[in-house]
């Protein structure tokens, strides 16, 4: 049988392999975590805003349960979200002649083409959500909304605010305090590209207005006892933006007047981040689970192929041929020594030792004491075999009487198994 073991080894070092291969492509978040998470490190992700909050020592932390039941004493950033229509309701259809595009233009969001893998098991925020979220708000929390897209949702249908597309001929703009406030401290200007100008209603605060075109791109909605900070220019919180300008300073100076005593929670929920990200989840987010299985099934049948573990055993045939050459030599050293008596005396001791089981008695008595116990449990026949094989052993002085000797053992022995009353 050959040896297996060079296989498994060779085996262990591809699964090594594949496993290294899952492990690194799974560590590229980059690619995929979905546009604007905290997990994606890609120009487009918003991963180096969450680690410069955290370098700063604001309580910040990311949320990855959904919004039906949020945690008191938490404020909340939603970056790129889209939320979902109640059923029934009529979306108001968009008009883009604001931005100088034909109102009867598809309306297709070029952002979602940039959106990671995670994209598709990203939930849209549901009307319970909704609802649940303008409760907590209305609470005293706060809410800072910037919207994936420039046309409108049910959150600023509620809110009374339209967005205005910007112009897509536009490209980076600089933006400005409207007027001082704690939401700006520090901030001289900040340079992005702007989704969406801000048609507010009244009573709002704006916060950042475009520098030439005096546009709202960023306002305070006040909402029950809890404030909406809306920015229509979610390209602040990338990690290509945050190095630009006061693009840093302006997301400081935000969270710190944001988490305002409480925790400000980055939803990852509606980015396809569910539940904790334990290492059972992340193995099976990134299909380890299948390697893991093809492992156990490779060890299965490896298993089944050398039936045990160890050096191999020889062939039956092997092992039969060398019995057969022992007992031949065995046999051969008999008749050159002449041990004729020796023989048939192992013989009828071997008998007696098993007819003395049957007896009831120990293996150390003699064939008359045996064949006694036997005559007393109504075995007669066998007990007069015993005694004709003793009798024969002690009187063996050649081959021939040997040969009698084994004989007449091997009809005591088929009476022996034979059951009671089928002899006499």
């Amino acid at each position: 049988m050959r040896d297996r073991f060079p296989l498994l080894m060779v085996g262990g070092v591809l699964l090594l392999a594949v496993l290294g291969a899952f492990i690194l492509q799974g560590a590229r978040r980059g690619a995929f975590a979905d546009r604007l998470s905290t997990f994606r490190s890609e120009p487009d992700g918003a991963r180096a805003l969450f680690l410069l909050l955290q370098e700063a020592r604001l309580n910040v932390s990311r949320s990855q349960s959904d919004l039906t039941v949020i945690e008191p004493n938490r404020n909340l950033v939603l970056l790129g979200v889209t939320f979902a229509w109640e059923k029934g309701a009529d979306k108001p259809a968009f008009d883009g002649s604001d931005a100088g595009v034909p109102a009867d233009e598809a309306e297709e969001d070029e952002d979602e083409k940039a959106r990671g893998h995670q994209a598709v098991r990203s939930p849209r925020v549901s009307h319970d959500e909704s609802e649940k979220l303008l409760e907590h708000v209305r609470n005293g929390a706060t809410l800072v909304y910037a919207p994936a897209s420039f046309r409108d949702n049910p959150l600023l249908d509620t809110l009374d605010v339209r967005l205005v597309k910007a112009d897509a001929r536009l490209d980076v703009r600089t933006l400005v305090p409207a007027q001082p406030s704690r939401y700006t401290r520090g901030v001289e200007q900040v340079e992005a590209k702007v989704k969406a100008f801000l048609d507010l209603p009244p009573g709002t605060v704006p916060l950042l207005v475009d520098e030439q075109l005096g546009e709202p791109v960023m306002a305070l909605i006040p909402w029950g006892q809890g404030r909406i900070i809306l920015l229509g220019a979610p390209d602040l919180a990338t990690n290509k933006a945050l190095g630009v300008a006061d693009n840093a300073q302006l997301w400081l100076s935000l969270a710190t007047a944001a988490t305002d005593g409480a925790t400000l929670a980055f939803d990852e929920f509606h980015h396809g981040f569910t539940g904790d990200r334990s290492m059972g989840e992340f193995a099976a987010r990134y299909g380890l689970q299948f390697a893991f299985a093809q492992l156990m099934v490779g060890v299965a049948l490896w298993a089944m192929a050398l039936r045990r573990f160890g050096r191999p055993r020889a062939p039956k045939e092997e092992l039969r041929l060398g019995s057969t050459d022992a007992l031949f030599a065995t046999s051969r050293l008999y008749r050159e020594g002449r041990h004729h008596a020796h023989a048939a005396a192992s013989i009828a001791r071997q008998l007696a030792s098993e007819m003395a089981v049957r007896a009831g008695v120990s293996g150390k008595s003699t064939p008359a004491e045996i064949g006694a116990a036997l005559e007393v449990r109504g075995r007669k026949a066998l007990a007069r075999s015993l005694l004709d094989v003793a009798r024969a052993a002690a009187q063996t002085n050649s081959e021939d009487a040997v040969r009698d000797v084994a004989r007449l053992a091997a009809l005591a022995r088929k009476q022996l198994h034979q059951p009671r009353g089928t002899h006499a």
